[in-house]
């Protein structure tokens, strides 16, 4: 047999005999990391650890420790649900199950039998039952024939509908134990890796995501290799109801959703919009200081404009749908982006090179429909306000403004206290080209200029093929909260061709016409999941410069109501915001409530503080600071926001 060549992360190459499998890498290396290995990365496609590998090639071996691992296990553990299923529920049939961030799911079409939530014990017991018999993934190529034939048979109408859009030579079946399902994998080497399983919710999803196809019960349900580690998993999701973000802004009174309004439209309590303005504020002092000048746009814009950028074309049946007027043929859709009227605000005006780059900033509405089921709290909704800015610079000017935003958002990252993240380098498909307007010239070079700066700024990066915007590609922030859950925070894209749809142009050195390159970015992505995300981050304790109500003055009793004014009269005339306490009740009671409400400072005044013209200052969560005089509070206070604001620079 002919010999091939492996290589090695570490950049090692070793020889084996063709047909090699990773699994026998592994146990060459070491029979400690073999009982390890999940998967594979095989000329960086994820596969089976057990799939022979016959050319040279690099190769990655993935554990737990790795995301891929982590998605090939909770893939795997689908099928094994699936399998426990049919157990319990003969004839059940069955949609698609694919790994998401946090475990997996299975949409199932139950029939006439009666599924009780209450026998999710039942499934969990079942899934570890057959994980211990350690049965082995085994992957088949199989013709279409052969496996319309299978689906047929069962009577499974949904795997049917999936094979359809498969060719002939491109179909795989897994099986393991007494489960086949049709899946192009990868799997784990065999069920006995899963030591724990928990099934978490169960919900409602049409059949491909369409409101006019039949309802399938969704299963989300998480597996683990040790059970320590599925405790600990639920111990962090009992916390995270602790800081869901609907909850606590309910009760520090921040937003509320009407159905009279409409789902998935937010209504800002004056609260929240206090928080939401100093969230503004904040980025509009940084953008001005970075030299971006601020527009404002409508909320719509005629469908012409959307089928200029592109837009109509790629959202327009996911989108609300047009206005019509009065007028003959004019139409109107609600502004899903900010990006083509931002482009025609640069027409507006011819340009030279000199005045390049022009930045607009703008905290733009946009409308986008999102199905009913898809909808949740503020992170999912149909209205949202995004803090939308588009740069617009000759070509030799992109890398350096490109770096210019990512220091905007390291330094809205730092003031707001979000440390661990990873920026994803967001590309084009190349299996679907379909998906993407202009040249592959063009974007070649995007994605050339957005590795480059990213590599030159020192960013942790990943590489993510398929995820990059319709018209460029991206830098994409991926922050993890005080949780460990990854969030898209902040965003940046290159983009040389919504500039040539709109036919952009400055003049140039030589006297001639030239097209600029447009820059998108939105540190925050969208005001209202950044909300969202800070929220269940903080669980509600605002930085002091950020929150609605920074100090609560808490007079002893009424005889010093007019003491408390007058402290409070003349913090707010340092911008400091909060409320008196006027309520008949005692101190300490009156403390704790400030305490629930999340209040940073507490001010109590009584005689001696009235006598000395100060205060006795409390900390949200820390307890005493001592006595300070009103002058010397508003110092610290200043002090303490100045601080925290300039954490970044």
């Amino acid at each position: 047999m002919s010999e091939i060549k492996i290589t090695l992360p570490d950049g090692s190459e070793r020889q084996y005999e063709k047909g090699v499998t990773a699994m026998d890498v592994a146990m060459d290396i070491s029979e400690g990391l073999a009982r390890n290995v999940l998967a594979a990365k095989v000329n960086g496609e994820v596969r089976d650890a057990t799939r022979p590998i016959n050319e040279d090639a690099t190769l990655s071996l993935l554990t737990w420790n790795d995301d891929e691992g982590k998605s090939t296990m909770w893939h795997s553990s689908a099928h094994l649900m699936a399998e426990a299923l049919e157990a319990l529920y003969p004839g059940v049939k069955l949609g698609i199950g694919p790994p998401i961030e946090n475990g997996f799911y299975y949409d199932v079409d139950f029939g006439n039998q009666v599924f009780d939530a209450e026998n999710l014990k039942a499934i969990e017991d079942k899934m570890l039952e057959l994980a211990r018999e350690k049965n082995p993934y085994v992957r088949k190529d199989i013709n279409k024939q052969d496996a319309v034939d299978y689906y047929q048979k069962k009577g499974d109408e949904y795997k049917l509908e999936l094979l359809e859009g498969l060719e002939d030579g491109n179909i795989t079946f897994y099986e393991q134990g007494n489960f086949t399902d049709l899946c192009r994998g990868p799997h784990i080497p065999h069920t006995g890796f899963i030591k724990a399983a928990k099934v978490l919710s169960i919900a409602g999803a049409y059949w491909r995501g369409d409101e006019k196809r039949k309802q399938l019960t969704r299963l989300y349900a998480i597996t683990f290799p040790k059970q320590k580690e599925l405790t600990e998993y639920l111990a962090l999701l009992e916390e995270a109801k602790k800081r869901d973000h609907r909850k606590i802004g309910k009760e520090l009174g921040l937003f509320t959703f009407s159905e009279k309004v409409g789902k998935g439209l937010p209504l800002w309590l004056p609260k929240g919009a206090v928080l939401r303005e100093r969230l503004e504020n904040f980025l509009k002092k940084a953008q001005v200081k970075a030299g971006y000048e601020q527009v404002v746009t409508p909320h719509i814009g005629s469908k012409e404009l959307y089928v200029t950028s592109g837009h109509y074309a790629k959202y327009g049946e996911d989108s609300f749908q047009p206005i019509r007027t009065p007028a003959e043929d004019e139409e109107f859709l609600l502004k899903p982006m900010n990006c083509p009227h931002h482009c025609e605000i640069y027409k507006s005006s011819p340009k030279s090179y000199k005045e390049l780059p022009v930045r607009y900033a703008e905290f733009g509405t946009v409308y986008r429909y999102e199905q009913s089921g898809e909808l949740h709290g503020l992170t999912r909704v149909r209205g949202f306000t995004q803090d939308d800015a588009h740069i617009f610079c000759r070509p030799d000017q992109v890398k350096a403004e490109f770096a210019k935003v990512i220091d905007l958002v390291l330094y809205v990252f730092s003031a707001l206290g979000f440390e661990d993240f990873t920026a994803q380098i967001s590309l084009r498909d190349p299996e679907n080209p379909d998906k993407y307007i202009g040249s592959d010239e063009n974007w070649d070079r995007a994605e050339r200029e957005i590795t480059e700066v990213a590599a030159e700024k020192k960013l942790k990066t990943v590489v993510e093929l398929g995820e990059a915007a319709f018209y460029g590609p991206k830098l994409d922030f991926m922050v993890k909260d005080a949780l460990g859950r990854k969030w898209q925070l902040g965003t940046i894209q290159v983009d040389y061709n919504l500039p040539e749809r709109f036919e952009l142009e400055y003049t140039g050195t030589d006297n001639q016409k030239h097209r600029p390159v447009m820059i998108h970015r939105a540190p925050f992505g969208s005001m209202e999941r950044f909300v969202a995300i800070l929220i269940e981050s903080t669980a509600g304790d605002f930085p002091v410069w950020l929150a609605p109500e920074q100090i609560a003055v808490l007079p002893i009793s009424e005889k010093y109501h007019d003491y408390a004014h007058s402290v409070y009269s003349f913090l707010q005339q340092e911008d400091i915001r909060g409320y008196i306490d006027e309520r008949d009740e005692k101190i300490g009671k009156k403390i704790r409530d400030a305490e629930v409400k999340k209040i940073p400072y507490m001010l109590i005044v009584g005689e001696q503080e009235s006598e000395s013209a100060s205060v006795s200052v409390r900390a949200h969560g820390k307890g005493d600071q001592g006595s300070m005089k009103i002058e010397e509070f508003k110092d610290f206070f200043n002090n303490t926001v100045k601080e925290l604001l300039n954490k970044g620079n």
